[in-house]
Order: structure tokens, then C-alpha cells, then sequence
């Protein structure tokens, strides 16, 4: 017969390569900026280690993937060893990794202990006890086989001979090699033999087989007269032989005695140059398949979540008693559902976690989902249930209709959570859970801001007694001092020199006007508008006076807390998009003016650094999930009279992505349409960038029969009979409101879908003239919800409805430019949002628009203070009230978060308790440790 024909890795390995390399080029066309990675952790310096590694990472780089070589001292220990996998098993970037053996250590190893420790999805070596026990029972799909043996298949494949129904003979019984090789063998039909050194019968046995497969690590063990007439022979051996005639005096060979072997086989691997190359090319192609597999696995956007079943009870409990009856997921389980990595995730025990904003770098070329905003016409002091709403829909968008959807809103404050509006995480079955969790610390955002506020309040009161009590040489000294002899600027210090316009960097360089300049803020404590926060409401701190110790020398100031949520860096937090832009935006915080009238800043004061580093962690939104099991956002919560009433612009960004572009993100705006929609709009969406899809008003016939005339809805005091009775009358004269409300949403051309929260009061009767009051007024559409009682059930008509709106034309436009004048801006919000003839600037809010336009803040957007009880500034105007004038009586400035806020009547920013504040009703139990009548 005729000489057996060569099986050569090289060329069938260069074909793997090539096929690989295509492959690498395929995944990042799909998926920017992404690329295979490949983990070698070496221990020890051995030089053979180096060898091979050296080929690996040729290889990896030729493929297009990313590898990686870290290397430990042979002093490393079995502990440190393990450290470092249990780093790279959790490096959402690496997808294969090896440990190179032998490990080359001065102290006693476990190799198994290690080889066991990588994680088997990432074990592209197929070396751990998982990927060999799933090998052996035939899950060829779904573990990793070790590279030689995987190679030798690919060989065999190459011949073209079918495996299935053929003897194959295996020498060898390695874990590497020879026991993987049966297992690869006989889980493709094949009927294999192991054989060894011990094998009494080995020629008989190899006499037999139609495919041989030799690994023993014997020199030409093998004769060429054993083997059966046109066997397939691959020779996994590699071994030295004397050899006189080689410079090195031995060359190489196989356990196959090659020369007589060809003879008698059909197809034969040489060696060197048949299994060697392959290895290689096997892990490079394993390191490929885990990539594919970890894409199909976290392929952004698409999710595959587990919704909890609410067991619905009537009638309703409390909040607290449906709250505390779910069990949540696990949040690191929520976290993988929808698609973060775990270097992504930091827990805060079970049931939070922050998100660390890398996973938007990591998703950056992700297409955003469907953009919704949930506002309501004007509201009772009982409030409508936008947050319910908000709840609800997203239940019913991803419980029941299977659609990736994230809400997105506000944390509460504690001051209204023991006063008496009490929480803000929905309500009935339709709850942020925990929601003792959502309502107190949550992970403690609010408790840096205050800390954040407070250390600028201590700030600016140090720097005007330092400034009264030291000469410009003393107050240089402790600015700039001098450590071993030498005096350096801080990098704050520098840009306090360029504002000044002094370009020197030397501190010794100064002249005595310019250390004057640098050192002299020049406060005017007129001027100061940075008040204390705290995030409980006291009334009795409205007005407080300061500085009244005998150490602080007579300097004292009346002064004032505000609750913790009005603070400029809570609506700096909510607008920031990231750790730079934070730090900016507390730079440009003015706190007071000079006495020559120039704005005073917090980088004037040197505190930026310390503010950002006090909020590093509350800018990383928070992660919890509905009673149904869907995600939510909980970031930040500025107010939505003197602030812009909205959660934070990074939470939407990120949620935006996570979602996918079929997905659904729904936020909510603070107070009424008026207010909270007008600044999501101008504000938010103007710095975000983002642009909303479709506006969900809520209403409800109890507010609408206040506004047809109803009597006084008053919290804590039990409603009139109008509200509980049906008056249809009341109802169509109250949706003047709504139907205004539409207008101001339509106006921004968003589509509007009105939701109509239904309370067990209301009539049918009632519920349908709504609905068709707002179909008149132009609605997208309007819908009944019975959410509060049913949960997600109860919102599949709006979430129905949101999907058709949500694929409608889209016009948004912002109302106002900019650029115009600030008293342009304030009208147009007032005429056209709410309705007003005219606006009367009194002489104060005169002042301050002169002021803010000479400092430059002029072409900041407009946040309006007003009342959220009336479209109009007189709470106690319902309806639709025109041909107001509406009075600004001051305008302030949040430069740093970047608005001006006119106040319109009296605004307290410091909430009072009121006589039987809710807190009367709360305890815990020390037992159990649960929370008892919170709501």
C-alpha cells in the first residue's frame, strides 16, 4: 500500500488561525470595542514556561485576541495564587484563562486545588474537575476539552474518515491527554479502548484500531508492524534520542515508530510538526468559543429575568404589610438579570447596590431604549399616585408584557417620611421593595450630601474669621505652607491664580498685591445664599444665629437650615453625567458675593476636591426592584419647586442602555406637569441630551372634582362626601386642569397618554368622562388603572397604550432659547405653561436679574419656585385660572447645578412637623427586627 499520508498541524493549525482571526473581526464589526480575552497566569520564571508562553501570546495577538501574562515570584504562595484567579475569574474582560504548568514555587502548591479554582467557564485549558466530569458524560457543548486532545480531534477530522461506528485505541491515560481523548472519542460513536504501559496485550490491542491515538511518553514505543492497514496514527509524543549526527546530539521523536509506522498507516502525524502546533491553535479557538459564548450570554439587552407572582389579598393592606409579605431577589440576581457584570455591582447587603458608572463606557456604542416620563395634572395635597403610576407600568411592561423596562426615581427625604406625606415608593402592589429600605437611608447619598453642604457652610463662616483676624502674610502662610522647605500651589490653588489672572506657579514669586488678591475672598455676609442643611424636618431652624461662642470674637451672622434635599449639590448630583462633570459643577457652586459684588464659588474656597471625594459614592445610582421583580433606579431626589424635581440623569443613561433599544425606561417628574414635566423638559433633557418618547399624565376625579369646585382636600382629614359620592357635574368642570395639563405636555410635542388612577370611590361614570375629557383634549390616549389593587395587571392598558405612543411621530422642542433674556424666559414658562396674562419682577428679583446678567448666568435655564397646588401661584386658584399676573418677588442662582430659580410667593425650604406628625405610628420590633407602621 502506499505510504501514509502526512497530517500537518502546521497547516491545519495556520487554517485555525485564519478562521479564527475572521471570526475576532466578525464579534468587534457586531460588538465595538470588544475583543476576546485571554488570561496566562505563570508562577516562577521557568524557562520552557517562557517558551511556551512566548507562542501563546504570538498566537493570541495574530488571532486579534487580548491576552494578558501575569507573571508571580516563585516566592508566591498557594494563597496568592488563589487571590489573583479569583480576581481574573471576576474580570468581566478576561473570557479564557490558564494557569501555566508546572508552577514554579518555592512553597508546596496544590496544583488540583489551583487548576480547580478557575472558574469552568473561563477554564479554557479543560482542565478543572467540572469541565472533565461534564466531558465524561458527554456535555461536549457545554464545558471545555483540554487543547491537545481537542486538537487531535481536529486532525482526525482533517482525514475525512468518519468516526462514528470505528475502533479507536487510546495510549495513554493522562488527565491531559489520554483519559479526555477517550471520553472526546466515545462521546463521537466511536468504540474506544485505553491502553497503557501495563497493558499485557498492547500489540494485539493496537492490531485492532482503526483510528490510534498515542500519548504514553515513551520513544517510538509503537512499531509500524502493529498497526492495522490503514489506521489513522496520531502521535502525541515528544521525546529526545541520542543522536550524533545533530549539533545538539539528540533529536526528536514520537511514542510512534514513524519510519516503519507510515508504511502501514493511511494518515500519520509527524513529529515535530503534527500535535504540537495544534495545542495552540486549540486554545486560541477555545479562548474564541468562551468570548462567543460570554456575547451570548451578556448580550446587552437582552435579558432573561424571573418575576415574583403577587398573591393579591382584598382588601388592600398597608403598604408596609405587602411590602414586608414579597421576598425579594437577591440584588446581585436582579444585577445579572439585566445585564451588569459583578465588577459592576457593589452590594449593599441583599436587597441595594450601587452600579458603578464604567458600565456606560461598556455599553457606549449600545443603541438607548424608549424614553417615558411620568407627570400629573395639579395635585391634592394627598398627591395623585405618580409614583404608584410609575411602579405600576413598569410591572406591567416587564412582569406581563415580558418588555425590558427600568423605572427610574427620586430617593425620598426623611423629613416628609416622618412627617406626614410619609414614603415615595409607590404604594398597594405597586412598591419599590424594601420600601423601609427605599424610605430611610437607602445606602446613605443623602447623608454625604448633607455632610458635602455642611462642610461648604463651615467653610465659608471659617474663611470670613480667618480673614477678619489675620494679615494677608498670615493667611498666605497657612494657604500655602511650607512642608521640608518647600511651598507648592494645589492644583484648586492654581486655578484660583488664573481666575485671578496670575500666571505664576511659584509661590515665592508673589508680590504683595497679589498674595492680597489671592488670599482675600472679601465675603460680604449679606450675600451669603449657601445655608446648613439637615434632612429632618425642624421648623425652629427656618432662622438661627450663628457664631455666638466667645471664641468666634463677636463674629456672628443670622443664618438658616434648609432639609438636606433642597441643597444646590442634591440638583448637582441629579444633572451631573459623571465624576468630572460633578466636580465642575461643585466648582461653579456660588455661595456669596464679594464686597465688590463678584460672585464668591466653592473653588474659590478650595473645597471642590473634598466635595467630590465626600459624594464619590453617591453618584453611583442605586439598584432595587418592584414587588413584581422588575429594576429600578433610585438616585437622587432634589426638590421640584426650588429644584428641578427629577432623578438623576446618570440613572437614566444607564438605565437607557441596559434596556436595549426595544426597551423601556420610565422616570418620573416631580409634582404637576406644570412643574415637574415643564423642568424634566427644559432642564434635564436640555444637559442629559436625551429626548422623551411619551408623557404619561395621571390623573385622578378626586383631584379633578377639587378643581371643578369640590370642598378643601386636606391631608389627614377625612375626604367630603363629594369625593366620595358620584358628581359628574364637579368631574367635567375639574378637567379644565387636565386639559390644560395635555397642553403643556403636547406642547413640547411628546406624545401624551393620560392614566387614570382609579380609587375605590370612583364610579364608573366618573372614570369614563375622564377618559374621554382627555381623548377630546389630545391625548394619544387615556386609560383606566386599577394598578394600586391589581399591580402590574391592573396597568396593561397603559402599558399597551405606551407601546403605540411610544412608536408615534415625535416632535420635542424646548420651550424657550437659552440665550434670550432671563425676564423672556420666566414669561414664557408663565403664559404658556400656566396660563398667566403678564409677570410683576419686584424690586429684589429687578436686582437679581441685573446681577446674574452682569456675572454672566444670565443664559442659564429658568427653574421656577412656585406653589405645586395651582397652575397659578395662589394655591388656592383651581382649574385653569388665566389672566393672573404672576409675582417673582426674588430669582437665586444654583450656578453650580446651572439654573436660576425665581421665587414666586413665600417657598420654605425647611418643612415643619405637623401635631401628630406619622412617626407616631412607627416602631420596631426587637424580636424580629422588622419596622412596624411605617405607612
Amino acid at each position: 500500500m502506499a505510504p501514509a499520508e502526512i497530517l500537518s498541524g502546521k497547516i491545519v493549525s495556520g487554517q485555525v488561525r485564519d478562521r479564527l482571526k475572521q471570526q475576532v473581526v466578525e464579534m468587534t464589526e457586531k460588538f465595538p470595542g470588544f475583543r476576546p480575552g485571554l488570561a496566562i497566569l505563570q508562577v516562577g520564571n521557568r524557562d520552557d514556561s517562557n517558551l511556551y508562553i512566548n507562542m501563546k501570546l504570538k498566537a493570541a495577538a495574530e488571532i486579534g485576541i487580548s491576552a494578558n501574562h501575569i507573571k508571580l515570584p516563585n516566592t508566591a504562595t498557594e494563597a496568592d495564587v488563589l487571590k489573583c484567579i479569583a480576581s481574573l475569574n471576576a474580570d468581566p474582560a478576561v473570557h479564557g484563562f490558564i494557569v501555566q504548568l508546572p508552577l514554579d514555587s518555592n512553597t508546596p502548591i496544590n496544583t488540583e486545588k489551583i487548576t480547580n479554582a478557575v472558574a469552568p467557564e473561563k477554564d479554557v485549558d479543560g482542565l478543572s474537575s467540572i469541565n472533565a466530569g461534564k466531558l465524561s458524560r458527554g456535555d461536549l457543548g457545554d464545558c471545555f476539552i483540554p487543547c491537545t486532545p481537542k486538537g487531535c480531534m481536529e486532525l482526525i477530522r482533517q482525514t475525512g474518515v468518519q468516526v462514528a461506528g470505528k475502533r479507536a485505541v487510546v495510549i495513554g491515560r493522562s488527565k491531559i491527554v489520554g483519559a479526555p481523548m477517550h471520553d472526546l472519542l466515545l462521546w463521537n460513536n466511536a468504540t474506544v479502548t485505553t491502553c497503557h504501559s501495563k497493558t499485557s496485550t498492547l500489540a494485539e490491542e493496537v492490531g485492532k484500531a482503526d483510528i490510534l491515538v498515542v500519548a504514553a511518553g515513551r520513544a517510538e514505543m509503537v512499531k509500524g508492524e502493529w498497526i492495522k492497514p490503514g489506521a489513522i496514527v496520531i502521535d502525541c509524543g515528544i521525546n529526545h534520542v541520542p543522536d550524533s549526527t545533530k549539533a545538539s546530539g539528540k533529536r526528536v521523536v514520537g511514542d510512534v515508530a514513524y519510519s516503519s509506522a507510515k508504511e502501514k498507516a493511511s494518515f500519520i502525524t509527524p513529529v515535530p510538526g503534527g500535535v504540537g502546533p495544534m495545542t495552540v491553535a486549540m486554545l486560541m479557538q477555545s479562548t474564541v468559543e468562551s468570548a462567543q459564548r460570554f456575547l451570548q450570554k451578556f448580550q446587552p439587552g437582552k435579558w432573561t429575568i424571573q418575576y415574583n407572582q403577587l398573591t393579591l389579598k382584598m382588601p388592600v393592606p398597608s403598604d408596609i404589610e405587602i411590602s414586608q409579605s414579597c421576598i425579594p431577589k437577591p440584588i446581585d440576581q436582579v444585577a445579572k438579570e439585566v445585564g451588569l457584570f459583578p465588577d459592576e455591582v457593589e452590594l449593599y447587603g441583599q436587597t441595594k447596590a450601587k452600579v458603578q458608572l464604567s458600565v456606560l463606557k461598556r455599553l457606549q456604542n449600545q443603541p438607548d431604549g424608549k424614553y417615558v416620563v411620568v407627570t400629573g395634572i395639579t395635585p391634592t395635597p394627598l398627591g395623585e399616585g405618580k409614583s404608584t403610576t410609575t411602579v405600576g407600568l413598569v410591572q406591567a411592561l416587564g412582569a406581563h408584557l415580558h418588555q425590558n423596562v427600568f423605572a427610574c426615581v427620586r430617593q425620598p427625604s426623611q423629613g416628609p417620611t416622618f412627617g406626614i406625606k410619609g414614603g415615595a415608593a409607590g404604594g398597594g402592589y405597586c412598591q419599590v421593595v424594601p420600601m423601609e429600605e427605599f424610605n430611610l437611608h437607602l445606602t446613605g447619598d443623602i447623608h454625604a450630601i448633607t455632610a458635602a453642604n455642611n462642610l461648604v457652610a463651615a467653610a465659608i463662616d471659617a474663611r470670613i474669621f480667618h480673614e477678619l483676624t489675620q494679615s494677608d502674610q498670615a493667611l498666605y502662610n497657612r494657604l500655602v505652607p511650607s512642608v521640608n522647605g518647600v511651598r507648592k500651589f494645589s492644583d484648586i490653588q492654581i486655578r484660583r491664580l488664573q481666575k485671578l489672572g496670575i500666571s505664576k506657579t511659584d509661590p515665592m514669586a508673589l508680590t504683595k498685591e497679589e498674595v492680597n488678591a489671592f488670599v482675600r475672598l472679601d465675603i460680604d455676609p449679606g450675600t451669603i445664599t449657601w445655608q446648613r442643611v439637615l434632612d429632618t424636618n425642624d421648623r425652629f431652624l427656618r432662622k438661627i444665629t450663628i457664631g455666638q461662642s466667645v471664641t468666634e470674637k463677636g463674629f456672628s451672622r443670622t443664618a438658616q437650615f434648609d432639609i438636606t434635599v433642597s441643597s444646590e449639590i442634591m440638583a448637582v448630583l441629579a444633572l451631573a453625567d459623571g465624576l468630572e462633570d460633578m466636580k465642575k459643577r461643585f466648582g461653579r457652586m456660588v455661595v456669596a458675593c464679594s464686597k465688590k459684588g463678584q460672585p464668591v464659588t466653592a473653588d474659590d474656597l478650595g473645597v471642590t476636591g473634598a466635595l467630590a471625594v465626600l459624594m464619590k459614592d453617591a453618584i453611583k445610582p442605586n439598584l432595587m426592584q418592584t414587588l413584581e421583580g422588575t429594576p429600578v433606579f433610585v438616585h437622587a431626589g432634589p426638590f421640584a419647586n426650588i429644584a428641578h424635581g427629577n432623578s438623576s440623569v446618570l440613572a437614566d443613561k444607564i438605565a437607557l442602555k441596559l434596556v436595549g433599544k426595544d426597551g423601556f425606561v420610565v422616570t418620573e417628574a416631580g409634582f404637576g406637569a406644570d412643574i415637574g414635566m415643564e423642568k424634566f423638559f427644559n432642564i434635564k433633557c436640555r444637559y442629559s441630551g436625551l429626548r422623551p418618547h411619551v408623557v404619561v399624565l395621571v390623573a385622578t376625579v378626586r383631584a379633578l372634582k377639587m378643581h371643578g369646585g369640590g370642598p378643601a382636600v386636606t391631608a389627614g382629614v377625612p375626604l367630603p362626601k363629594e369625593y366620595t359620592e358620584e358628581n359628574l357635574q364637579l368631574v367635567a368642570k375639574g378637567c379644565s386642569n387636565l386639559n390644560k395639563q395635555i397642553q403643556n405636555a403636547r406642547m413640547f410635542g411628546v406624545p401624551v397618554v393620560v392614566a387614570v388612577n382609579a380609587f375605590k370611590t370612583d364610579t364608573k361614570a366618573e372614570l369614563a368622562l375622564v377618559v374621554q375629557h382627555a381623548k377630546e383634549a389630545g391625548a394619544f390616549d387615556a386609560v383606566e388603572c386599577t394598578h394600586w389593587a391589581e399591580g402590574g395587571k391592573g396597568a396593561l392598558a397603559l402599558a399597551r397604550a405606551v407601546q403605540r405612543a411610544s412608536q408615534a411621530p415625535s416632535n420635542f422642542r424646548f420651550l424657550y432659547n437659552v440665550e434670550l433674556p432671563v425676564v423672556d424666559k420666566i414669561r414664557l414658562i408663565a403664559q404658556q405653561v400656566y396660563g398667566a396674562r403678564d409677570i410683576e419682577l419686584l424690586p429684589e428679583a429687578q436686582e437679581k436679574v441685573a446681577l446674574y446678567t452682569k456675572q454672566g448666568f444670565g443664559n442659564l435655564p429658568i427653574c421656577m419656585a412656585k406653589t405645586h397646588l395651582s397652575l397659578s401661584h395662589d394655591p388656592e386658584q383651581k382649574g385653569a385660572p388665566t389672566g393672573f399676573v404672576l409675582p417673582i418677588r426674588d430669582i437665586r442662582a444654583s450656578v453650580g447645578a446651572g439654573f436660576l430659580y425665581p421665587l414666586v410667593g413665600t417657598m420654605s425650604t425647611m418643612p415643619g412637623l405637623p401635631t401628630r406628625p406619622c412617626f407616631y405610628d412607627i416602631d420596631l420590633d426587637p424580636v424580629s427586627g422588622d419596622i412596624k407602621g411605617l405607612f
